[in-house]
């Protein structure tokens, strides 16, 4: 029996998502410095993350994974102690 395919498989050495970003204005991209801007696509707070439509994973802690792979660390802010 001949199970050959007549389809191929074509790869790329860099995976190519279209942006989710449908709507106008567009959000800002991942690499822009106010990513965090971008609207929610799905948001798991059970879960503790919530994806944006830049791609960006915005996780409860305040960190993040860009589309890219790469982490930027939580950046919540640090509160002053006040004296009393």
């Amino acid at each position: 029996m001949n199970t050959s395919s007549s389809r191929t498989t074509i790869t790329t050495p860099q995976r190519k998502n279209p942006s989710m970003c449908q709507h106008q204005p567009p959000c800002p991209t991942s690499d822009s410095a106010d990513r965090e801007a971008a609207r929610l696509v799905a948001h798991h707070p059970e879960q503790g993350w919530s994806l944006l439509c830049n791609g960006v994973l915005l996780f409860e802690d305040t960190g993040e994974l860009l589309p890219d792979g790469q982490i930027i660390a939580p950046h919540r802010p640090i509160l002053a102690m006040t004296a009393a």
